[in-house]
């Protein structure tokens, strides 16, 4: 199957190439061609790094541990729907309505932000970027369920172009690409990303869930529900009012953006781009040790509020601090790249969280903010730790002099 394809491949590639009749949508070929096969071509001079696996391979392999996330997401969509109806389902319904509400989504953040670029490859005649491959199942993951797709295409156009395309493409940009999208949604539509309602999908759809939605209920995430309690011991409740605590959070049945309320799926995905050696380990456990430790000082000394008293194992698992800590943070291109410096980077973006949660009470999640404000400061971390090396050198070669 694999030479069949490889062959047909062969016959389409000279109406791409200079003189074909297609030559101006070489870059779009090639894009595809580079997809299904590695590249077979090598540098010939100079002093370069071999590898089996290029750029495409590593981003297909973010996004192969992204899967668990996002099926468990759309599982909770439907779970959260049927129970906010007061109606019973089983798995495959359940699953078949998230999936549905969930897809789309996923498909306009593809055509939108890959066709972007497609279009800036075909105008500087260059290969088409792979970075959108990982970005594409990023932005869907991160949004309330109820995001109207045209806002969806909208913050994935910008994003794309003035986060990513305006620096140089792959590997240029400052910012965390999905995060900015995220970020554009939430200052540019802030009613559509938050409140009680925009996390719980309750009408019907698709000809699923053939009930009437409940007069009142309560589709505000945990967090959202600790920063406005008013009493610093606030009992945790789902939708309904059923108490939820700790397991419920790391399981994450609970209303929340489509693929961060389960933090087992995230450690799932966490465990495949570690052994593979994708994601630095570093970054992960130094995210997670900073808002422990953050969390545990407003436990102790903070104000007296439900936010503050919060306990803080709940933090880790509750909103989108896992998710962030896994797939955000981690990110090499806008995190720090030397080895101390990861470590200083992500205790920063985990301690910076737990304070933006804590004592903003207007914005409970804080990992968003966190992780674009530490990609400001990546490339001075970096800078201070390098200074630091070479001056311990120098100290240490003029004391052995």
């Amino acid at each position: 199957m694999r030479n069949k394809l490889r062959k047909y491949v062969d016959k389409l590639k000279p109406h791409f190439m200079k003189g074909g009749k297609l030559e101006k949508l070489h870059s779009v070929f090639d894009g595809f061609e580079t997809f299904l096969f590695v590249p077979n071509t090598t540098s010939k001079n100079g002093t370069h790094i071999h590898d089996a696996i290029d750029s495409k391979r590593t981003m297909i392999m973010v996004v192969v541990a992204l899967i668990p996330a996002l099926l468990f997401g759309m599982f909770n969509v439907g779970y959260q729907h049927y129970l906010a109806i007061g109606e019973a389902a089983g798995f495959w319904d359940t699953f078949l309505f998230g999936a549905l509400a969930v897809l789309p989504i996923v498909v306009v953040s593809y055509l939108v932000g890959l066709g972007i670029e497609f279009v800036v490859a075909q105008i500087k005649g260059h290969e088409i970027q792979e970075g959108f491959l990982v970005s594409g199942m990023l932005i869907p993951l991160i949004v309330p369920v109820d995001t109207p797709l045209w806002m969806i295409a909208v913050a994935t156009a910008f994003s794309v172009i003035f986060a990513k395309e305006v620096f140089g493409g792959t590997g240029m940009n400052i910012f965390n690409v999905a995060l900015v999208a995220r970020a554009f949604l939430f200052f540019a539509y802030p009613t559509y990303m938050s409140g009680d309602t925009v996390w719980v999908r309750t009408g019907t759809t698709f000809g699923l869930g053939g009930g009437t939605p409940v007069d009142s209920y309560s589709g505000a995430t945990v967090l959202g529900e600790v920063a406005t309690s008013t009493t610093s011991n606030a009992q945790l409740t789902d939708i309904v009012g059923n108490p939820i605590g700790f397991w419920d959070g790391f399981l994450g049945l609970i209303p929340g953006s489509i693929g961060e309320t389960s933090t087992l799926a995230v450690l799932l995905g966490a465990a495949l781009i570690l052994l593979t050696g994708i994601a630095s380990w570093k970054v992960m456990l130094s995210v997670f040790t900073g808002g422990a430790l953050m969390a545990l000082v407003f436990n102790n000394f903070g104000p007296d509020t439900a936010i503050a008293h919060f306990p803080w194992y709940n933090h880790l698992v509750y909103g989108g601090f896992a998710f962030g800590a896994v797939f955000m943070a981690t990110d090499p291109v806008t995190a720090a790249r030397t080895e101390n410096g990861k470590w200083i980077y992500g205790f920063l973006i985990g301690a910076l969280a737990i304070i933006i949660r804590v004592l903003n009470p207007g914005y409970p999640e804080g990992m968003m903010l966190a992780i674009l404000f530490m990609n400001i400061f990546a490339p001075l971390i970096d800078y201070y730790v390098v200074d630091a090396n070479i001056k311990k050198r120098l100290k240490r070669a003029t004391t052995q002099k």
